[in-house]
């Protein structure tokens, strides 16, 4: 946990969860961050929990004491002052921890199915770069030893590894600003807003953006029925918590429906944001009073669907990626030992 910056999903998740057990055990905020505390051994943690005990023993509320970290998303905050307010502290935290930790379970998937690509490439690159500027040189001596040379591919490549040795330093230089941002699209809160809003639109990605986002529309949906939050409230929120233009249109379309009249399932249906399937089973639940059980249940669907979509993709990417390594080195290196043969087999 660092202070100052915004906590990841996971320890959000892990403070959320543990602060439910100790509301539900009946044990207020002040002394509960006590417990806490006994059992953080992280320095930056212990920071936040003392803070937060400090602040609620002064006569503050959880709420407020939560606020002065700023290490909280809005999201937490108002859904924590919401549960406060209604007495439900308890109810809201545990359905915190569940949603934050359905959101780093997706984004956990996300980051190995990027992971193990890139992995895959810079090997492809380095095994490339070895044989074209330490290999290649080599068959090129015993080229020019038998009073011949390379056909026009192999001196192209000769020729660019030759240009790689001579610019050694610029690509380092360039290796290092791709792995910052790497970094930095990764690590950083706004990193990770910039690459989601990018991948939303990327017409490759945008699929499975789409389903991500509709997915976290659907857990946080499920939480805020969960704790009281009426319908109009929770779609604004919802609006800019899934963080995907297009959705955004239709939870405001949604929410402008329910303000003109409409009930939420016929509001939900018309805008399209789910499948048949699961606007059906929405209806059910409004009319049976389970809508909460039914919108977790098309949130754990969703979170099912996106996994299975997510290792079908690593499972094509990883014999694409090592086809696509075995033409290119068979390709350097048969450009180079056919002539030779060729060569020995003429002296023979």
């Amino acid at each position: 946990m660092k202070i100052k910056k915004m906590l990841s999903h996971s320890e959000i998740a892990s403070f959320c969860s543990q602060t439910a057990m100790i509301l539900n055990a009946g044990i207020g905020p002040e002394e509960g961050m006590n417990i806490l505390l006994q059992d953080t051994k992280n320095p930056d943690g212990q920071s936040i929990i003392t803070q937060i005990r400090d602040i609620c023993a002064e006569g503050n509320t959880f709420y407020e004491a939560i606020e002065a970290t700023d290490v909280f998303p809005e999201y937490v905050l108002h859904m924590i002052k919401l549960g406060e307010t209604s007495g439900n502290l308890d109810v809201v935290m545990q359905s915190l921890a569940d949603y934050y930790e359905h959101q780093q379970n997706i984004s956990d998937g996300i980051h190995n199915a990027i992971l193990y690509p890139m992995i895959m490439i810079a090997m492809m690159l380095v095994v490339i770069l070895v044989l074209i500027t330490k290999v290649l040189p080599i068959f090129n001596q015993v080229f020019e030893q038998l009073g011949t040379e390379m056909n026009a591919f192999s001196l192209s490549l000769l020729k660019f590894g030759s240009n790689i040795n001579r610019y050694a330093v610029l690509l380092i230089v360039l290796l290092c600003i791709l792995a910052l941002c790497y970094l930095y699209f990764t690590k950083t809160t706004g990193g990770k807003a910039i690459f989601t809003r990018f991948a939303a639109v990327f017409p490759l990605t945008r699929g499975l953006y789409d389903q991500i986002a509709t997915s976290k529309f659907a857990s946080g949906l499920a939480m805020n029925l969960k704790s009281g939050t009426d319908t109009y409230t929770g779609l604004g929120l919802l609006a800019n918590l899934v963080e995907n233009p297009r959705l955004e249109a239709k939870i405001i379309a949604c929410r402008d429906a329910i303000s003109a009249g409409a009930n939420f399932s016929d509001a939900l249906q018309d805008a399209n944001i789910f499948s048949s399937l699961y606007s059906r089973m929405i209806s059910v639940g409004f009319r049976t009073g389970s809508i909460d059980t039914v919108m977790d249940r098309i949130a754990y669907q969703y979170e099912k669907e996106i996994d299975d979509r997510i290792r079908h993709l690593i499972a094509i990417l990883e014999p694409t990626l090592v086809i696509i390594l075995s033409l290119i080195v068979g390709m350097i290196l048969l450009s180079v030992i056919l002539p030779l043969m060729g060569i020995m087999s003429s002296i023979g």
